[in-house]
């Protein structure tokens, strides 16, 4: 049997696992509470591996009471195995639980430590920083003042130099202008003594003038004299003769006029000369004046010119006294200031190097709860593995539970709100937390009451469709096993059970499952090619559309196509058969061999645009039919001629309304009444599969007549309940919550793998 050894070495490695490598011994389960359940009895691995490998021996086969009995039995053992199982997952994960809390209250200690260790050094770098830019602006500061003070000093000794020069010079220049005052005043008193002489020439000047003039007269009178004595010469010469004794008397007294005129003459050219010699000096005198004035006149101008000059070179300098008095007075403030920012530097320094020591000790603590952090992170991940294993144990323990029982498994699926609807009611749905109900249990709120359903798996509206798909992966590989595999999604209309089923097209990460269990199924067909086998797979599509059965495939294929098409029409009337092997066919309908995923997936492209859709006021592109996919698979494996006939049915129902609120109307009432009619029938055989009736209303209606091998033979079938988790829908909501719950609790018989050496058939047939 293919999976069979694999199965018992899983199972021989989760035990390994949880148990760390050794056998489970009597002490090596965490305590639980639940203890008192398994009566004390403890189970080993070699224990499990022999339950699990145990066949039910009997010595008639055909005696179904003691195989009954035995297969009780047996039940009875795995269950109290998987009881044993769940206080030992029960001790893993309070040990997790308890373990997680540790870690975080130490990551949390850690990071305050980290927080306040960086809050401090940023406060401490952010004061350094600022004391620094502090000192450096003082420094600068500092250092302009003390360049302006150089400079003022500089400036007060040139000006102490200039004052003391224009004092030196001041001093010279008052003695100058003493010594030219005292000149002033001798020129002036020579000045004045020479006015005054001259004065007294100009008396003598005019005397002279008056004798000069009286001797011009007295020459005028002598020369008239002359000439009246020429005249009377003449007169005497006439009377010479008669006058020569008079004569020499007379040349005598002309003589002696003559004499007298001579020295007059010279005593006037020597008073010419004293005059010119006067008037030479006293022009010299008046030139000396005029340059003595002028040189009083630029000595004052000079004198006023230094006396400004020393007037402001006084005030320049009273103002820079002052400056320098400042510029003293800012550098003691500011040597004042760096002392104090010295001060509080090295304070800062201290609180530096005392923080560096208690950010050092920090650290070091700061290791040491990392080292502490990452073995509790080990032992984490250590028991996050037990408990991961151990959940895979679990469940591999509950679906054998359950294939043993016949049930049928019920996943549920919350769909996330949607814009258009409104939270303000509140939620209607939410999720219990305990140990037994996390993850399968959901809660429904409708009129204040609360209503709580356990199913094999919840998915809440945060699930993707990757992890839906997860959880079914394994049943899907069943198929390839030799079983007969049913996934059928039910719930009412917009609640996404074709969003589950076939996904958005074009977004990969938004597959749903039919696509991806495809590929899975071709990704493990190419990975057994190694192992020997080979697998032949055949694929068909219908929709159930107001008791109607369509062929979604085409039928005018063309032979280059890789595909086989059988004989398939659009006008044919399509009918169900069971034969006595159990199963199902479907006549005149396209069959369909397929190699590949991007065969399937034209096909799949196909049939979504054949199927019918329309628009309701509950959702604008609501399924008016029931979808089917059918893929049958036959593997022959080459080195041991073994056989396996497997089929894969996956069913995208359509969804239930209630005509006040779908507002359907002509040919959308009656795809409504159908659809209610065909699900009311599921209903019903539900009911009477739970109630185990003798009579099964299988032929009701096609769709349960079509899934009659599903719900009433030795298939592996699974439920995706959906629901709508906007609080107006929360009755419809109920409705399905309330029919997943009775589908979970039917018996249906125990899977049964197909094994065979016969030849596998043409025609596709629903197992």
């Amino acid at each position: 049997m293919v999976g069979t050894a694999t199965a018992a070495l899983r199972a021989r490695q989760a035990f390994s696992v949880v148990n760390g490598g050794q056998d489970l011994c009597p002490n090596s389960a965490p305590q639980s509470n639940a203890g008192s359940e398994c009566g004390g009895i403890e189970f080993t691995r070699e224990d499990v591996e022999a339950l699990l490998n145990e066949k039910v021996k009997t010595k008639n086969k055909f005696n179904y009471k003691e195989r009954c009995e035995n297969m009780m039995e047996y039940i009875k053992r795995l269950r109290l195995c998987l009881r044993w199982f769940q206080e030992v997952e029960a001790g893993y994960v309070s040990e997790h639980e308890r373990l997680t809390i540790s870690l975080e209250i130490a990551e949390r200690r850690l990071a305050e430590i980290e927080v306040s260790s960086l809050n401090k050094e940023e406060e401490l770098s952010s004061i350094i920083v600022e004391l620094r830019k502090n000192l450096s602006s003082v420094q600068e500061k500092l250092a302009k003042e003390q360049a302006d003070k150089m400079a003022a000093v500089d400036s007060l000794v040139k000006e102490r130099e200039g004052r003391l020069s224009s004092e030196k010079s001041q001093a010279s220049l008052s003695e100058e202008l003493a010594r030219a005052q005292l000149e002033l005043s001798s020129a002036n008193q020579r000045i004045a003594s020479v006015n005054d002489m001259y004065k007294r020439l100009q008396e003598y000047n005019t005397s002279l003038q008056q004798y000069n003039c009286k001797l011009q007269s007295d020459l005028n009178t002598a020369s008239e004299n002359l000439k009246r004595v020429e005249k009377e010469k003449a007169t005497v010469v006439e009377n010479l003769s008669h006058l020569r004794g008079q004569h020499s008397s007379l040349q005598e007294q002309f003589t002696s006029v003559k004499a007298s005129h001579e020295e007059a003459s010279k005593q006037k050219e020597v008073l010419a000369n004293e005059v010119q010699c006067l008037r030479g000096d006293l022009q010299q005198v008046r030139d000396e004046r005029d340059k003595n004035r002028e040189q009083v006149e630029a000595l004052t101008v000079e004198v006023v010119k230094y006396k400004e000059y020393t007037g402001r070179s006084i005030a320049e300098l009273d103002n820079l006294t002052l400056k320098s008095n400042d510029l003293e007075a800012r550098c003691l403030n500011q040597s004042e200031q760096i002392r104090t920012l010295q001060d509080k530097l090295l304070i800062a320094e201290t609180k530096l190097q005392e923080y560096g020591i208690s950010s050092v000790e920090t650290q070091a603590e700061c290791q040491e709860q990392r080292k502490l952090i990452g073995d509790l992170q080990s032992r984490l991940a250590d028991a996050e593995f037990k408990v991961i294993e151990g959940e895979k144990l679990r469940k591999k323990l509950h679906n054998t539970i359950l294939e043993l029982k016949g049930n049928i498994r019920v996943f549920c699926r919350v769909r996330p709100l949607l814009p258009e609807e409104s939270s303000a009611e509140g939620k209607s749905t939410s999720y219990p937390t305990s140990m037994e109900a996390l993850g399968r249990g959901i809660d429904l709120v409708q009129n204040g009451q609360k209503h709580s359903f356990m199913f094999d798996k919840v998915f809440m509206p945060e699930a993707s469709q990757e992890e839906v798909f997860v959880e079914i992966s394994q049943l899907v590989q069943s198929a390839l096993d030799g079983y007969k595999v049913c996934i059928f999604a039910y719930g009412q209309t917009g609640s996404g059970k074709t969003y589950t089923m076939m996904g958005k097209p074009g977004i990969p990460e938004e597959k749903g499952l039919i696509p991806r269990c495809l590929e899975q199924i071709f990704q493990t067909k190419q990975s057994l090619l190694s192992q020997g086998w080979k697998y032949d797979m055949q694929v068909s599509m219908l929709e159930i559309y107001n008791e109607t059965i369509r062929d979604l495939l085409p039928s005018n294929r063309s032979n280059n196509d890789v595909a086989r098409i059988e004989n398939g029409s659009a006008s044919k009337q399509y009918t169900i058969k069971h034969d006595a092997n159990g199963n199902t066919h479907v006549s005149d309908l396209t069959v369909v061999d397929v190699c590949s995923m991007r065969e399937v997936s034209y096909l799949l492209n196909h049939a979504a645009h054949s199927r019918s859709v329309g628009r309701t006021q509950m959702n604008e592109q609501s399924s008016r039919s029931h979808f089917v996919f059918t893929m049958r698979i036959s593997g022959v494996n080459e080195s041991t001629e073994q056989q396996v006939q497997g089929v894969l049915n996956l069913i995208d129902l359509a969804g239930s309304e209630r005509l006040s609120k779908s507002g359907s109307t002509g040919d959308r009432l009656k795809e409504t009444q159908a659809i209610n009619k065909s699900l009311s029938s599921l209903s019903d055989v539900i009911f009477a599969l739970a109630k185990k009736e003798d009579h099964i209303p299988f032929r009701n209606s096609k769709l349960t007549y079509l899934l009659q091998p599903c719900l009433g033979g030795d298939s592996k079938t699974l439920m995706f309940a959906n629901i709508s988790p906007d609080p107006s829908s929360s009755g419809e909501s109920l409705c399905s919550l309330r029919f997943a719950a009775r589908v979970n609790a039917c018996e249906i018989g125990v899977p049964r793998r197909h094994m065979g050496t016969r030849s596998f058939e043409s025609r596709l047939s629903y197992g």
